[in-house]
């Protein structure tokens, strides 16, 4: 299973790109606080999120509900990677009812492995 659970806040106001098939994508940098070293930034990518993502700034404290992706892409003539988390839910930190929510979702998926 891929599944990954991430708290941070954004380093950088939230970036918007429309595809050119339609599809509205927000990219986002959450930095992780670690108790035991510095802080690391996580790329995160976001399909089709709703309105309000377009407000996220510079501070904003969110929970992310996703999986990991490692793409490749071609440039300067070299082959590059990338890996990232793929959000499936973002909410803010300070929507308590809302990041209970998305733990649940996250134990209930683990918690279908061992069925």
């Amino acid at each position: 299973m891929n599944l990954v659970v991430i708290e941070g806040f954004l380093a950088r106001p939230a970036q918007h790109v429309e595809l050119p098939s339609g599809t509205r994508l927000v990219t986002l940098e959450v930095t992780v606080r670690r108790p035991d070293g510095p802080a690391e930034p996580v790329p995160v990518t976001w399909t089709d999120p709703p309105a309000w993502a377009s407000i996220l700034d510079t501070g904003a404290e969110v929970v992310v509900l996703g999986r990991v992706r490692r793409r490749f892409f071609r440039a300067s003539g070299a082959t590059q990677s990338r890996t990232e988390v793929v959000a499936h839910r973002v909410v803010r930190s300070t929507a308590r009812a809302k990041v209970s929510a998305l733990v649940t979702e996250a134990v209930d998926s683990l918690e279908q492995l061992g069925e």
